[in-house]
């Protein structure tokens, strides 16, 4: 998927959205019956792969607590691998195909959960949907679509946030998160046995939370000499830059943009650590049970970190840092420094802490 497409989406959103909220909560007023335990639910999962995975135990518990019900997801193209190889879901539709849309939203559903954290077409699409019992984060006017707003917050690490939606029909709930929960079976992509692989995934949504791939490719060889092979991985994005961070280095592999996001969790799941930007990557690598050494900086570091007990955050924290707040991360006037300023020592001493610690367990 373009960035182009997805830029599209999101100006759609800001501009047609706030209207069609006001029109639905004026003209489209609903007195419905809700049904439980529900015999069908949807829930709506825009975005990136990140908030796809974070959402992975919420949708756990879900289908624990009602393991009759058929469970639908609407998805984004760029997230729908996640839920694809979930054998307990019934479908996935995708919200950025207008078939597929009209198809899902045209099913009559006991219940709805919007998990999108601030756009509102999403809330709208729940709206349309007529369900009688509709979940979704309370940030702004969507909170006039549902039947049960809940109320958000940037200190909530995200997957708290999601699982957060599931009270209404559940009460609290107080679960330990047990790595992983993205289950892999059947890998088709097998790394050389007896041999130290450390992942690289050297992209990110923005340029302002990329790390340079100068620097990338100093870790590289450092990890060459030290008998440590790299694979890197990514989108197609990525394949000149993976390129260049293996160039030269025999027996290492570039995946960027060769394979898919559940061929990419089954890679992940074959290397000791994986070294990343703050990314949906990283999120992934995280479920399949495999350690980060992970590079924020516009990131909101408390929602967004791996909360692995392994994983080791590398943050300047400068005074402009964080700047992103749901998704958008306004231009940065000081050229990224709070990226620029991770060193490669830094990094190398992460990676060294982290195998030692994961070599000794």
């Amino acid at each position: 998927m373009s960035w182009g497409h997805i830029y599209g989406l999101k100006k759609l959103d800001s501009f047609f959205g706030p209207l069609a909220v006001k029109l639905c909560a004026i003209f489209g007023k609903q007195d419905l019956k809700s049904r439980f335990p529900p015999k069908k639910i949807l829930v709506i999962r825009p975005g990136g792969i990140g908030d796809a995975v974070l959402l992975l135990p919420a949708l756990n518990v879900l289908h624990n607590y009602f393991s009759q019900t058929e469970i639908y997801i609407l998805a984004e193209r760029r997230n729908a691998g996640i839920f694809e190889g979930i054998s307990y879901l019934k479908k996935v539709f995708l919200y950025d195909r207008n078939l597929e849309l009209f198809l899902a939203m045209k099913k009559k559903y006991d219940l709805v959960i919007d998990t999108e954290q601030w756009h509102r077409l999403s809330a709208v699409v729940a709206y349309l949907t007529r369900a009688p019992v509709r979940i979704g984060f309370s940030t702004n006017e969507r909170t006039r679509l549902f039947t049960h707003p809940i109320s958000y917050s940037h200190k909530d690490y995200e997957i708290f946030s999601f699982l957060r939606l599931l009270e209404p029909i559940m009460g609290k709930i107080e679960i330990n998160i047990k790595r992983p929960f993205f289950s892999i079976k059947n890998s088709s992509i097998k790394l050389e046995k007896d041999t130290q692989w450390v992942a690289i995934f050297p992209g990110a949504s923005i340029e302002e939370r990329k790390w340079s791939k100068e620097r990338f490719r100093e870790i590289a060889r450092w990890l060459n000499k030290n008998g440590i092979k790299v694979v890197v991985v990514g989108g197609k994005q990525d394949k000149k830059t993976a390129d260049y961070i293996i160039e030269g280095l025999k027996g290492h592999i570039n995946r960027a943009g060769k394979v898919s996001i559940l061929e990419t969790a089954q890679i992940l799941s074959q290397t000791k650590l994986l070294l990343t930007t703050d990314s949906g990557i990283m999120h992934l690598s995280i479920a399949v049970g495999t350690p980060v050494v992970a590079l924020f900086g516009p990131g909101i570091e408390e929602k967004w970190a791996p909360r692995d007990g392994k994983s080791i955050i590398i943050n300047k924290h400068l005074p402009c840092s964080p700047c992103t707040k749901f998704g958008y991360t306004p231009p940065c006037p000081y050229d990224a420094r709070c990226m620029q300023e991770i060193s490669v020592n830094e990094v190398k001493e992460a990676i060294n802490a982290l195998l030692g610690k994961i070599n000794t367990d």
